[in-house]
């Protein structure tokens, strides 16, 4: 009788393994506390709660998100607005289903000593600018500013910067992007002290867009298993992202634990996840039509080069998050 009901439990543990879902998660950077909340959420149990088997996919330099996505190797992806707007306009139509990030942690970083004191010291100046999506921001600033980024004395030189802070260190540009939760403490950790550096950052500048979103395939949402499995899945990264924030030093823990290239380090991390619940803290995970609508605005605003030309039709639906919220 034991044997049997030994046998028992073990096939309804196997079936409940068996039972849970599938989701393929893409991140758009390395394992770091910027996606502290998939993983806390992985680590605590929340996406098995909600009968979930996630596989965490990180990022990098030549990972594009979009790509991804377009191939079919992920159901959702972490990607900025502007990256996946411009996507769609081209024709790959994703739609944003989630918005953990509320507010934007980018901004230029310049040297002081380049006599940079506002915007309008720019012009004649080579400033570092990411691509790979992360341009867009930038480039509508600048639109915004009426500053061309065509390298003329009136212009600015855009310097395509790699993901470090060299060319500020090196003093190959006056100015470089940067987070506030990431290469801004590159730069204090090379060396360099505040009262050197002259930042601006894009919330404060009015130029801010929406970072960190969760986006998906418009398509599969015609399919109401996948819509349900994208609820629950919202519903459990959203638990992972309000645990981060109130444990900043265990979700660091919970990062370094997930890296496996050993590269981050505690101390890093856990001040990185301090800066990031700053960005997180007043998302609940519903989209802010304001904060689209601005999105969108700013991404317009390009003149004769726009990153998008109009304002798109079904790029997100509250549907996944107010299910998810109920």
């Amino acid at each position: 009788m034991k044997k049997f009901l030994m046998g028992v439990a073990l096939a309804a543990l196997a079936a409940g393994s068996a039972a849970a879902e599938e989701v393929k998660l893409q991140l758009k950077w390395v394992t770091q506390a910027q996606f502290a909340g998939y993983y806390v959420a992985q680590d605590k149990g929340f996406y098995k709660a909600e009968g979930l088997d996630v596989d965490i996919m990180p990022g990098g330099p030549d990972i594009s998100p979009t790509q991804v996505m377009a191939g079919g190797g992920a159901d959702v992806t972490v990607d900025w607005m502007p990256s996946a707007l411009a996507a769609r306009e081209k024709g790959l139509a994703l739609v944003n289903v989630a918005q953990p990030f509320k507010k934007s942690g980018m901004m230029l970083t310049c040297l002081k000593d380049t006599g940079i004191k506002g915007p309008q010291d720019f012009r004649g100046k080579t400033l570092g600018v990411w691509f790979g999506g992360n341009e867009y921001p930038f480039l509508s600033w600048m639109s915004t500013l009426k500053i061309p980024t065509d390298g003329s004395p009136n212009g600015v030189t855009v310097l395509k910067q790699g993901f470090n802070v060299d060319p500020l260190l090196q003093k190959q540009a006056a100015c470089i992007s940067t987070m506030t939760y990431n290469e801004y403490w590159q730069v204090i950790d090379a060396g360099l002290k505040p009262d050197q550096l002259v930042t601006f950052k894009y919330e404060d500048e009015g130029v801010a867009t929406l970072e960190d979103g969760l986006y998906v395939m418009q398509d599969k949402l015609s399919d109401p298993a996948f819509k349900a499995k994208m609820v629950k899945f919202v519903r459990a990264s959203m638990k992972g992202w309000k645990y981060a924030e109130t444990h900043p030093e265990e979700a660091a823990k919970i990062v370094i634990d997930n890296d496996a290239t050993g590269a981050q380090t505690l101390p890093v991390q856990e001040r990185m996840m301090k800066e990031i619940a700053k960005l997180t803290a007043d998302s609940n995970g519903a989209l802010d039509m304001a904060d689209y609508d601005r999105t969108v605005k700013i991404l317009m605003a390009g003149g004769s080069d726009p990153v998008i030309t109009k304002k798109p039709e079904g790029a997100y639906t509250a549907e996944i998050t107010d299910a998810a919220l109920k």
